[in-house]
């Protein structure tokens, strides 16, 4: 791999710099948010008189900021993982893939380790909180037998199963118990956890994608021309977890999953019909275009889930979402507007490819192309 040039360190060193710069704040935006849906949830407006014996407001804040501090997907992982155990016995985390659930790691289970446990999620509490994508809580003996039989039941009987959710898929399962010496499960301090693990993943994917982009801008001249194809700005921390066993053991709630929607409009459709061929260099313009509109679409639905939520409810999406909207294709204008895929309306594009689910009636009667 060819050594990095003096400019694209340089745009490098900016962009870390300036999304680090960002970091304290969205940390608390994402603390504020989880922590207003949590209260809605519970129908109360203390979240510490619910969290109880397990430390109060003041440690769920040092926990999401413990999962915040984590810079790779990874360290998030290990951070909520790390936590859970403060407000259960143990607890272990389960890699969703093809509708198969596998260990990736655990916390206090002892010299056994859940690592590439085969857990059973077609039946009891795990399969309805797959299905669902909504936490569970039941009795131990709706639990998978052959867990409770290589691990031992808790102390108490109960278990629980929280979703975790990357680009609204499960992408894991998080199991916590009160183990067996007693200790106390508080599921709503978990969902937290949950959610703000899986919110920062995001976030981290997102600043990902930004570097980048921004690394690609500045190395123009360096590129070869790769082939036409669309770049998502989400990676999956779970890619190279994939089960031995996924091809038989498909959850039927998982196999019916829906074929993606079409991706941005590929270069080549960009020209109309016997005009003539795009150079390497105009080419290379629209897929960065293409790259940047989902990029900026992705941020406005990570940080608008439930507006994005009614909005294609009611469909008026851009009523809800005007003021980011605006600004992310000000954005975009300003970078891709005055160049050869200022005419291909790429972000627009994105937004009813994206946000309206290819149904620009759900955009609203004010929204403009």
């Amino acid at each position: 791999m060819a050594e990095k040039t003096g400019i694209e360190q340089l745009v490098e060193k900016l962009v870390t710099e300036a999304l680090e710069s960002h970091i304290p704040q969205l940390r608390e935006s994402i603390v504020r948010r989880l922590s207003g849906e949590l209260e809605r949830q519970l129908g109360s407006t203390d979240v510490s008189a619910k969290a109880g014996d397990s430390g109060g407001s003041a440690d769920l804040l040092k926990a999401i900021s413990a999962i915040h501090a984590g810079t790779t997907q990874r360290e998030i992982l290990r951070a909520l993982l790390d936590n859970t155990v403060r407000y259960s016995g143990r607890a272990a985390l389960f890699v969703v893939k093809a509708g198969a659930a596998t260990g990736w790691q655990g916390r206090a289970f002892g010299n056994d380790d859940v690592k590439d446990f085969s857990l059973d999620v077609h039946s009891g509490v795990a399969s309805r909180a797959l299905q669902s994508r909504m936490a569970f809580r039941g009795k131990a003996e709706e639990m998978d037998g052959a867990f409770i039989s290589r691990f031992g039941a808790p102390s108490d009987g109960q278990v629980l199963l929280v979703p975790l959710l990357l680009k609204d898929k499960v992408a894991a399962l998080v199991y916590a118990d009160a183990g067996v010496g007693g200790a106390t499960l508080d599921a709503e301090a978990l969902e937290l956890l949950v959610a703000a693990a899986g919110a920062w993943l995001e976030v981290a994917s997102l600043r990902k994608a930004a570097q980048k982009e921004s690394v690609a801008e500045a190395a123009t001249e360096r590129e070869a021309t790769p082939p036409v194809q669309t770049v998502s700005s989400f990676s999956d921390p779970f890619a190279g977890h994939a089960p031995s066993h996924a091809a038989t053991q498909t959850a039927p709630a998982m196999e019916s999953e829906p074929a993606p929607a079409a991706e941005a409009v590929p270069v080549e459709a960009v020209a109309a019909s016997g005009a003539p061929a795009m150079s390497a260099e105009d080419a290379d313009i629209h897929r960065k275009a293409q790259r940047f509109a989902r990029l900026l679409v992705d941020e406005i639905k990570l940080y608008n889930q439930v507006k994005v939520t009614e909005g294609r409810k009611n469909k008026d999406l851009y009523d809800r979402l005007k003021e980011d909207i605006d600004k992310s294709r000000a954005t975009y204008q300003k970078r891709y507007g005055n160049t050869v895929a200022g005419s291909a309306d790429y972000f627009n594009g994105e937004l009813v490819r994206s946000l309206a689910e290819d149904d620009s009636s759900i955009m609203g009667a004010n929204f403009r192309r």
